[in-house]
């Protein structure tokens, strides 16, 4: 199978991937993802190192667990803070299957925090979450 037959093939999975809801069909288009980028893997193609800045701690592992899933090895360089990663992956790779895996991953991890917040005020410190309101024309103390 050629290069661009694996790519077309990934990019029809990825489709499947993200369109359904269905744990199942979720779970077989992942397997047949991972099969592609092993097969892509095989097939050489130029690696680029890439920079990421992820300040969030959460995303950061959740970074960190996706890359070596995928067999990928990040690192930084001396001096570089905490919240920087890079990664040594094709440009197709990362366009077509890591960052979009990613960036869902990551919006479900930010709806599951976020719930679990709002859970843990509401029951153990107070039932208002509501912003604080805007108030224009304040004495100052």
């Amino acid at each position: 199978m050629t290069r661009e037959e694996i790519i077309a093939k990934l990019r029809k999975v990825e489709a499947l991937f993200h369109g359904t809801e269905i744990e199942g069909e979720k779970l077989a288009a992942q397997s047949a993802l991972d099969r592609l980028n092993s097969q892509l893997a095989q097939q050489p193609e130029a690696q680029e190192e890439y920079q990421f800045s992820l300040p969030d701690p959460w995303k950061r592992k959740l970074f960190l667990a996706l890359a070596r899933r995928h067999g990928l090895k990040p690192y930084r360089l001396p001096r570089q803070r905490s919240s920087t990663v890079m990664l040594r992956i094709s440009r197709t790779r990362l366009d077509r299957s890591f960052w979009p895996e990613y960036t869902e991953l990551s919006k479900l991890l930010t709806k599951y925090l976020q719930e679990a917040t709002d859970d843990i005020i509401s029951r153990g410190v107070h039932g208002d979450l509501s912003e604080a309101p805007e108030q224009a024309n304040l004495p100052l103390i």
